[in-house]
């Protein structure tokens, strides 16, 4: 633990990471609080962020804190950013991590509730959170603001058409807030592949094995293999990266950058 503090020089700064109380939301709270940096953990689950802030709390001797927040709205990401300054004064590290992708039956059958709701999660949220932290952070300090997307936005396929252009949305969105807010707040993109968080556990055999096909290492990552990316882009190793975006992927998107 101490060694992880001494590389990546986290101690003292606070990191929010939303859709944090699970799969590589989760990891990544755990490894920057490893890496010596304070937390606030939200989600729409405020007693699954508790829980993890306890944890933290307990075992890193970290400060955390756990806030219920639905990304999609905007009125709850105000209240998020109100309530991380008010508890700590700063923020340091933003990630916007909260996704998701529903299933549907057909393109016909799209709803606009669910198109709504899948743009206002993984695009709407994020822009807000990156507009009013990032302005905060440009005043300040600085800071660095790392967007989770999906090799979805570059190589998307039939059965997650939103998720896959709201994916692709916000990875432009990187591109322009890096350049909005620059020279003192640094904005990147981690594109993360198939990995084996809760949501393989509704994948079949027959799914898994084409998996492991298809990707040229084999498998799917496991949800600690992106704490890595997230710390590096997170700390001052990464002080001449803005606007890039990592994929993460096992080589699955191979006609991606």
């Amino acid at each position: 633990m101490d060694s992880q503090r001494d590389v990546y020089g986290l101690e003292g700064r606070i990191a929010l990471v939303t859709g944090g109380s699970r799969g590589l939301g989760r990891e990544m709270v755990l490894g920057l609080a490893r890496a010596g940096a304070d937390v606030v953990i939200a989600s729409r689950k405020a007693d699954a962020c508790e829980a993890l802030a306890d944890e933290v709390r307990g075992q890193m001797g970290r400060r955390a804190l756990a806030v219920g927040c639905h990304v999609g709205k905007w009125e709850e990401c105000d209240a998020l950013v109100e309530r991380a300054l008010s508890e700590f004064g700063n923020v340091h590290v933003l990630i916007n991590n909260a996704g998701m992708s529903p299933l549907y039956p057909s393109l016909e059958e799209v709803s606009e509730a669910l198109w709504d709701k899948v743009m206002a999660v993984n695009l709407k949220g994020p822009f807000r959170l990156t507009a009013k932290l990032g302005t905060h952070m440009a005043a300040g300090e600085g800071g660095s603001i790392i967007n989770v997307s999906s090799v979805a936005a570059v190589q998307p396929s039939p059965i997650e058409v939103p998720y896959g252009a709201a994916k692709s949305a916000l990875q432009n969105l990187t591109l322009s807030t890096a350049r909005a807010f620059a020279p003192k707040v640094r904005v990147n993109c981690i594109m993360p592949g198939p990995f084996m968080t809760d949501i393989s556990k509704a994948w079949t055999p027959a799914m898994i094995e084409g998996l492991n096909r298809s990707v040229p290492l084999g498998r799917g990552g496991e949800a600690h293999e992106v704490v890595g990316a997230a710390l590096y882009l997170a700390s001052d190793l990464s002080s001449y990266t803005t606007g890039a975006i990592l994929k993460i992927d096992g080589g699955a998107a191979y006609a991606a950058g």
